[in-house]
């Protein structure tokens, strides 16, 4: 028999698919193959963050059943921590960045755990309205309040290195793996950097002709108090003309090749395309990362490359946006 006794069996090997509707549609002359996180169990790329995060503090004594577990989240972290915690058996609490879809409150909820927003926060406003809406500001004001309590475990994901580690470990070799080592360019968006830092430690030990691209939000793509109602990519953070203290401890720059800002006009045009053409239903930072490789795969020199593109989550999260028309 072949029955799983956990959900946290269910986290990795998901699946490449070359998006062959989207490319005849563009007249492309690339492969663009898309990573589908979204076959995780929870249908996001965080799923796996989030179980070795929770693992290695296990074996490290870190995280007892006495602890709350508490992580400053867009949402899918939360979720995938959610799940994770109420299948160990951990109490489990989410701060949300203002803005996110109610999907991930709701999902998290759904868990049996609690949601406070950033907004219900002073210190954290008050750090956010200093700093031009900055996730990263907020959040370093939150961890500071963090650490005057006890009975916490703080999962920090934008500074834990379990979260490039487990993409070093499983991300990049099913990469390397289902493409039996013929991938030229490989594609991701910036949240926290985990991912595509970790895939690009790993790839590039295999070939450092590799090109690892990074995808961030232009200006105008970014959450920000004075414009509530902009169209914003969810989840991912600009890694470029930022102070260092803004930037995730886990974005390692040393193997990344170039950094590409999208609009969110441009990712949401991306992400419909995928789903017209392809029946592939992506989230926004999925379309920003798409709508990047696009951009290249079209440049003469890259005619007949094979593009892989991480896809981080599903755009069934956003079905409450404007990112699939209203």
């Amino acid at each position: 028999m072949n029955i799983k006794q956990s959900i946290t069996e269910l986290i990795g090997h998901t699946p490449l698919l070359e998006l062959n509707g989207l490319i005849k549609a563009l007249d492309l002359d690339a492969h663009i193959i898309v990573k589908l996180e979204y076959f995780n169990v929870n249908m996001s790329s965080k799923d796996r963050a989030a179980l070795r995060i929770i693992e290695d503090a296990e074996k490290s004594g870190e995280l007892t059943y006495d602890d709350v577990v508490v992580e400053t989240t867009s949402g899918n972290t939360g979720i995938s921590l959610a799940a994770i915690c109420a299948a160990k058996g951990y109490n489990f609490l989410a701060y949300m960045q203002d803005g996110v879809t109610k999907e991930r409150y709701r999902t998290i909820n759904a868990f049996g755990y609690k949601t406070i927003s950033f907004s219900e926060l002073e210190s954290v406003k008050k750090a956010m309205a200093e700093n031009g809406g900055s996730f990263m500001a907020g959040l370093n004001a939150l961890k500071a309040d963090l650490r005057s309590q006890d009975g916490i475990f703080y999962t920090d994901q934008c500074f834990n290195m379990s979260n490039p580690a487990v993409h070093r470990d499983t991300t990049g070799p099913e990469i390397w793996e289902d493409t039996d080592g013929e991938v030229d360019i490989i594609v991701g968006s910036v949240g926290t950097g985990g991912t595509i830092s970790g895939v690009g430690q790993y790839i590039k030990k295999k070939n450092q002709l590799v090109e690892i691209v990074a995808v961030e939000p232009d200006e105008d793509a970014m959450p920000h108090p004075d414009y509530p109602n902009r169209s914003v990519i969810d989840g991912i953070e600009r890694i470029s003309d930022v102070a260092d203290n803004e930037i995730p401890g886990t974005v390692d720059f040393s193997v990344i090749d170039r950094i590409v800002s999208v609009s969110a006009e441009d990712a949401y045009q991306a992400a419909r395309c995928a789903a017209r053409k392809d029946g592939v239903l992506l989230g926004s930072s999925s379309g920003a990362a798409l709508h990047a490789a696009i951009e290249i795969a079209k440049r003469e020199e890259n005619r007949g490359k094979r593009i892989v593109v991480i896809a981080p989550d599903t755009g069934l999260r956003y079905l409450s946006t404007n990112l699939y028309g209203r």
